[in-house]
């Protein structure tokens, strides 16, 4: 293709709108345009990348035996309402009523769907077990979007669906999609993707894991062990912590006037935060009702853990003169029967505590849980911190770090084929429900993501398996006959050997021809000149700088294919064996 007829700008300027280098760098080439807040068309180059992505993604779950299928993008809301997902899911999901007035919704993701397509045909176990993907459009109302294709409202994504007879057979085809994952991310440039241990959200299911791609722009926290490799999800980590073992002593009322925060309660006793018991207060969505989670004073409690924990939606207190509990003052000791109670495990076995005395300008001290507290139910609630203990290998060296989700797959199990009546006759002549699995990856995200790792401050550097073409051919002086004529002939010679080749030969300046091409982010450069030319010469490079020489004329293709060659086998060695 010629850069003359490309379709797009391409431009110095940073957007202001753009806060993450990826968003910049695509607007700034030419790879995508908003067309509201969180949706994009494509221009070309955007285009072509998405496809290679595609492309990988296909090869690989046709490897773990998936077949390709396609779902709607409008869904009845039946659908939604068999499974429970069309009164729990939130505004994300987008509902509407067709002209019939009957209930529809825009797909945001499609496992209702895959169950409507195959429950009439698995009605044996002889047709297990089996995969279904699609590659296809889906659309979820973010509060929020940002970064470019990062996070949006409507998105193209992989989903496959997988059913199976037995959890043992689910877990053997979780890890072979587990490792297919882990080669779509090398295979598109990217193999320092990790997989991190995950909540289930909305999803449900027992066993999840996402992948990450770390970097400082990413929203979601990791929890990392350089030690041992555990990794997690900040809303999945286990928190460990050690026992502070502070002084016992009776339970004693102590006078705080004003106290009402840890920071107050500490200067004011000169203590540590550890041993304090601090109340933190949310109230059930559904009604209001009062829940206070007890917590070591130095944690901070994690919404998500305590959401699975209970089972309904919460949200922060809004506290007034009527709540049952004395903000800024409260304790488990003497608390209101009329709240629900959630003690975290960071205060099992403690003693010497301060905390509320659930009476205005009040404390206790030498709380002793175990004594002043003896039917307590210890959970997890808390979140993980830098140099937290580790729960696999029990070292002080949690680390956390940024990271872009880039993909997700769960252990369904049978949340979707039991509320949809999905059944199939086992060996004996009974009716079971399949177990699902579910595995997705963000094609344009995946996108950004790559751009966002690997570019400098002139454009991308893309891997040659998912580049927008694989060569930039610039023609310098294009009035020269010469220069030009053996420009063409590179161009031709280079679709004639199958190289995906762009070719620059606009009467532009030199500077402004490699600014287009830096924003392109071809892999290999190749550039034809005057002053080279006269030498008998031509420059080739590659994006990332790494190879830059100068061959005689005759010599270029063969050293173009060589370097494209090179570069696809650097990405083929870090693509870890298919299972």
């Amino acid at each position: 293709m010629k850069m003359r007829n490309l379709v797009g700008e391409r431009f110095k300027e940073r957007p202001s709108d753009c806060v993450v280098d990826s968003h910049a760098l695509m607007v700034r080439g030419g790879y995508i345009k908003q067309v509201a807040n969180g949706i994009f068309s494509l221009y070309t180059p955007g285009k072509r990348v998405t496809a290679k992505i595609e492309k990988i993604i296909r090869e690989e779950m046709e490897r773990v035996d998936s077949q390709e299928v396609l779902f709607p993008v409008v869904l009845p809301g039946a659908l939604w309402m068999e499974s429970g997902r069309y009164e729990s899911v939130d505004n994300t999901l987008a509902r509407f009523n067709d002209r019939n007035g009957t209930p529809m919704v825009l797909g945001m993701t499609h496992e209702e769907a895959s169950v409507q397509l195959v429950r009439d045909w698995a009605s044996s176990y002889q047709k297990y077990p089996f995969s279904i993907f699609q590659i296809q459009t889906k659309f979820r109302d973010e509060a929020r979007p940002r970064a470019g294709l990062i996070r949006v409202r409507e998105f193209t994504m992989k989903d496959a669906y997988s059913f199976h007879t037995s959890q043992e057979d689910l877990e053997a085809y979780y890890d072979r999609m587990y490792r297919a994952y882990e080669r779509v991310y090398a295979r598109a440039g990217v193999p320092e993707v990790v997989a991190v241990k995950a909540d289930s959200g909305m999803m449900g299911g027992s066993v999840s894991h996402e992948y990450m791609l770390l970097t400082d722009i990413g929203e979601d926290s990791i929890v990392i062990c350089p030690e041992c490799g555990y990794r997690a999800n900040m809303e999945a980590a286990d928190c460990k912590v050690k026992k502070a073992e502070f002084e016992d002593g009776p339970l004693t009322k102590v006078s705080t006037p004003g106290i009402k925060t840890i920071d107050e309660l500490c200067a004011f006793l000169k203590i540590d935060p550890k041993q304090t018991a601090k109340a933190v207060v949310y109230q059930r969505n559904e009604d209001d009702k009062v829940i206070v989670i007890m917590i070591r004073g130095d944690l901070e409690l994690n919404e998500t853990k305590l959401r699975n924990y209970l089972g309904y939606a919460v949200h922060p207190a809004n506290l007034d003169e009527s709540s049952p509990v004395v903000a800024g003052f409260i304790g488990p000791v003497g608390l209101s029967k009329d709240v629900v109670l959630v003690v975290d495990k960071s205060l099992e076995g403690e003693a010497g505590l301060v905390t509320g005395a659930n009476e205005e300008n009040y404390h206790y001290t030498g709380f002793n849980v175990a004594r002043d507290l003896p039917n307590a139910e210890f959970v997890d609630v808390a979140k993980a911190a830098e140099g937290g203990i580790c729960p696999v290998c029990g070292k002080h060296s949690l680390t956390i770090r940024r990271g872009i989700e880039v993909g997700n797959i769960f252990q369904l199990g049978t949340k979707y084929t039991k509320s949809m009546n999905m059944t199939y006759t086992d060996a004996n002549g009974e009716a079971q429900f399949p177990i699902m699995g579910c595995y997705g990856i963000g094609v344009g995200r995946l996108a950004a993501s790559v751009c966002e790792v690997r570019r400098d401050q002139y454009g991308p550097i893309w891997p040659i398996t998912i580049a927008p073409w694989e060569v930039q051919l610039c023609c310098l002086r294009v009035d020269d006959p010469e220069v030009h004529g053996l420009a063409d002939k590179l161009y031709n010679d280079m679709q004639d050997e199958g190289i995906e080749v762009m070719y620059d030969d606009r009467d532009i300046r030199p500077g402004a021809m490699f600014s287009d091409a830096d924003l392109l982010g071809c892999p290999v450069r190749v550039v034809v000149s005057p002053k080279n030319l006269k030498d008998n010469l031509v420059e080739i490079s590659t994006r990332d700088k790494s190879v830059q020489l100068k061959v005689q004329k005759e010599d270029t293709l063969d050293t173009v294919k060589k370097i494209i060659a090179d570069l696809k086998k650097a990405i083929a060695d870090n693509v870890p064996e298919a299972k």
